[in-house]
């Protein structure tokens, strides 16, 4: 069985100045900030989160925070979803290896939710802040695609419904095929979070489903995500 954090979000009406696992806002750099660039349009990325690591779910990475971020801008830009398309980020600190182009911005685009504003029509964009909640269970071992599809179409539901929700570490519900950034061995999910179950606006698709994933050394994260 595998340890993971389910994620229950808060609002909060102070700034969160704390190196805590949050969402929105802006990043606390433990380091010299290190904001990633999107690789198509030249301009910092949203910052989705930040991820306090700790030895439970990540063993030798206590101390550690990595930081998410991806590309969302008016213009349209590609690629996204790749885990090295240059559109996404995770960025971890200290000792982290950026795998992408970063500017030393210690503040940037941020989460946002859209609200209706009175006296006007439409809705509209404003920057969110939200802290967590975070419940400790266990998830079933992965199973491979190849031996899922061998699984009793209860077993198979039974095992999907184990892996559903926003939640840090445990084992990943691909919504399409498999897709580890690398060996299998070599990472472990750092985050899965549901579009459809946010309070924030996001776009990973059609009801799509964001991973990341961090090296066993603690100094890589990649980040993609799948949608029906």
């Amino acid at each position: 069985m595998i340890t993971r954090n389910t994620i229950k979000f808060k609002v909060t009406e102070l700034p969160i100045s704390d190196v805590v696992t949050k969402f929105g806002g802006q990043p606390n750099w433990l380091e010299e900030a290190q904001w990633p660039i999107s690789s198509e349009i030249d301009s910092p990325m949203r910052f989705i989160c930040q991820i306090k690591l700790t030895n439970d779910l990540f063993p030798g990475c206590e101390g550690k925070v990595a930081y998410i971020f991806m590309t969302d801008d008016d213009e349209y830009v590609d690629g996204t979803w790749e885990p090295d398309g240059g559109e996404n980020a995770v960025i971890i600190q200290p000792g982290g290896k950026p795998q992408i182009k970063v500017r030393n911005n210690t503040t940037g685009p941020t989460l946002q939710d859209f609200v209706e504003v009175k006296g006007k029509t439409g809705l509209y964009p404003i920057d969110i802040e939200l802290a967590v909640d975070l419940s400790a269970s266990k998830d079933p071992e992965f199973i491979p695609e190849t031996e899922r599809f061998d699984l009793a179409d209860e077993d198979y539901e039974k095992y999907c419904n184990k892996l559903g929700g926003n939640k840090i570490g445990g084992t990943p519900s691909f919504l399409q095929g498999d897709e580890f950034p690398g060996n299998t061995d070599d990472w472990s999910l750092l985050m899965q979070l549901d579009s459809c179950e946010v309070p924030f606006s996001i776009n990973f698709g059609d009801s799509g489903v964001s991973y990341a994933f961090i090296n066993k050394e603690g100094t890589i994260g990649k980040f993609l995500w799948q949608c029906c």
